[in-house]
């Protein structure tokens, strides 16, 4: 490993110094200095055997990192499963989970000191989308806590910065209620934008998921999430993506290093070891873009690719998009890592493939084709299982006037290792420019009685795989009749 300039600097003196002793020692006698010589080089070897163990335990990335004392990572921390099922969509399935209404509520009800969001745009109510829906009621209600906090607490929004046609109400709401709010100019710094959606409540609780701010998350838009529990490792760790986007709202570029207070010690390599759910765990946090990436962070790419590398059965996925393109890019352009990699661990693994994409009026054609193409490897007596479906939120005549709804918006990943859960659609742009962020969980040591995350998450995907609303997408010439 690269050794930083302190250390060094600290060797250097040493030997200097122990090179002038020496000169001392051999006008005196060449015994004496024999002797000495061999206490020096004993104790050389000595300390750089120790400084190499020390070295090897440290991630080669953020080798100047303190790792976050070992007491921090001993709470008793506790994870729950949260979803949003739209208004109208019932499955047969006992699979259950708590509403994120209802944990945006408890985490608000938890703040004591401070509320940090982290969001791509704010309308949470029906004035933001020119509706008169009553199942606006529940954002309207979190906008209205929000605002009541505000003053409370210390509460402070990192957005991305809102176009001038975009509703701006619920942020200047927040604002003359005391919350601070920074914008992101995603487009200057990187051409993306932030399309995270996390809240770090106190430094000891989080949620991070699929749903935006946005009232129509709540009551319209299948969306799923996850909240963690008096867990000060996690959410300090969380805590310092938000602090990146936070510094990043009053900066026109990008640190390149990013100073070390932005570092973590906990990637892909080296997990976080708490206990969720009384259950031994390795957890970390990914992020993106790789410019937004401090020392140590594992890029969200690398995570899903990483995730899928180390599956040895299966590989469910569930995201709204899945394109091997850089999907906004002008000229097109083609971009297959994800892609490859399902097609690469499906023929030399054997492993198992499902994906679950959404299909609803912003379907865009061509990613049907490369779905189909996917769905294409398929050959049981070669043992490729790749399988295809989409899923479709049923409406409403009335529900299908309200804008931008009746979608499944789940972005997860699920094998059978690791639980994945995170925040970005899966084409090219959300790894290369767009920041978003992941919570990864791997409890494949846990010998409890406790449902694994895994487990619940595989819960969540089978519901829904053989649900009435998911059907092959090889079964349909004419996607636009089915969405």
């Amino acid at each position: 490993m690269k050794t930083d300039s302190t250390y060094n600097q600290l060797v250097d003196m040493e030997w200097r110094r122990q090179d002038n002793r020496r000169t001392q020692l051999f006008s005196r006698s060449v015994v004496a200095l024999a002797t000495v010589a061999t206490v020096l080089l004993a104790s050389t070897a000595a300390y750089n055997l120790l400084t190499r163990r020390v070295s090897s335990s440290r991630p080669a990335s953020s080798c100047s990192l303190r790792l976050p004392k070992a007491e921090s990572c001993s709470d008793p921390c506790t994870i729950v499963l949260v979803e949003s099922i739209p208004e109208g969509l019932e499955f047969n399935s006992s699979t259950t989970h708590p509403s994120i209404f209802q944990a945006w509520l408890n985490l608000m009800a938890e703040a004591r000191s401070s509320l940090d969001i982290s969001s791509f745009y704010w309308t949470l109510t029906n004035k933001d989308t020119g509706t008169q829906e009553p199942t606006a009621q529940q954002g309207e209600t979190i906008l209205k806590k929000l605002s009541e906090l505000s003053g409370k607490v210390s509460v402070r929004i990192a957005v991305n910065t809102p176009q001038q046609s975009q509703p701006q109400d619920d942020l200047l709401l927040l604002k003359n209620s005391g919350a601070d709010i920074r914008t992101v100019n995603m487009k200057e710094l990187t051409s993306g934008v932030l399309h995270t959606k996390f809240w770090v409540v106190d430094k000891k609780h989080i949620f991070i998921g699929s749903a935006n701010m946005d009232w129509r998350s709540l009551t319209q838009v299948k969306e799923l999430g996850a909240v963690v529990y008096n867990c000060s490792c996690l959410a300090t760790d969380l805590g310092k993506i938000f602090e990146a986007y936070w510094f990043l709202g009053e900066s026109t570029s990008i640190p390149s290093p990013w100073p070390d207070s932005f570092s973590t010690a906990y990637n892909k390599n080296t997990p976080l070891q708490l206990p969720l759910n009384n259950t031994p765990s390795s957890v970390y946090l990914s992020s993106s873009p790789p410019s937004f990436c401090a020392a140590g962070r594992t890029p969200d790419l690398q995570s899903i690719l990483s995730v899928m590398e180390d599956a040895d059965s299966f590989i469910y996925i569930a995201v709204m998009n899945y394109l091997p393109t850089m999907e906004f890019s002008r000229p097109k352009r083609y971009w297959d890592d994800i892609d490859t990699q399902l097609r690469r661990v499906a023929y030399e693994k054997q492993v198992k493939v499902r994906l679950l994409i959404s299909c609803w009026a912003s379907t865009q054609p061509v990613m049907i084709s490369f779905l189909k193409s996917l769905a294409s490897v398929y050959d049981p007596r070669n043992k490729l299982d790749i399988q295809v479906k989409l899923f479709v939120v049923p409406a409403t005549p009335k529900q299908k006037e309200i804008p931008y709804a009746r979608v499944n918006h789940n972005k997860y990943m699920v094998t059978d290792k690791i639980a994945y859960i995170g925040t970005s659609n899966w084409s090219g742009d959300y790894f290369v420019s767009t920041a978003g962020s992941a919570l990864v969980v791997n409890q494949t040591e846990s010998q409890s009685l406790e449902p694994t995350v895994q487990s619940q998450l595989r819960a969540v995907f089978e519901r829904d795989w053989e649900s009435d609303y998911s059907t092959r997408v090889t079964q349909h010439s004419h996607f636009k009749h089915l969405c």
